[in-house]
């Protein structure tokens, strides 16, 4: 599972949107967007983030008019990983996988049998 978490920079949440595998949702302004960002600078539908079947997660600008940003570079597709900062209009989001999210909310991570 991937997670997108807005960081204290953005101009709204805090929120965090969860993908599991083989996920399509659309980021955007729009009541009917998948992830609902109300925040300025934010098109209608903004970009697109994908689950790949082989557990990537893909980004894909839909157009919009502000641009989708990947580490302060502007993007119109592009493939992201742990750490990432995506921005979209005044919203920043970091991209984490579950593991890492665990471990920066303070939570347990997986069971790891002991060795033998």
């Amino acid at each position: 599972m991937w997670i997108l978490q807005t960081t204290d920079r953005s101009e709204a949440g805090p929120f965090t949107f969860r993908l599991m595998p083989g996920a399509m949702k659309t980021l955007g302004r729009s009541t009917t967007a998948d992830f609902i960002l109300d925040a300025g600078m934010v098109s209608r539908f903004h970009c697109r983030v994908t689950v790949t079947p082989t557990g990537e997660i893909e980004i894909v600008d839909l157009e919009s008019t502000n641009g989708t940003f990947v580490n302060d570079r502007r993007i119109h597709r592009g493939v992201l990983a742990t750490g990432d900062r995506v921005r979209v209009g005044r919203v920043e989001l970091i991209v984490m996988d579950a593991p890492t999210a665990a471990l920066s909310a303070g939570l347990p991570g997986p069971a790891v049998p002991p060795a033998t």
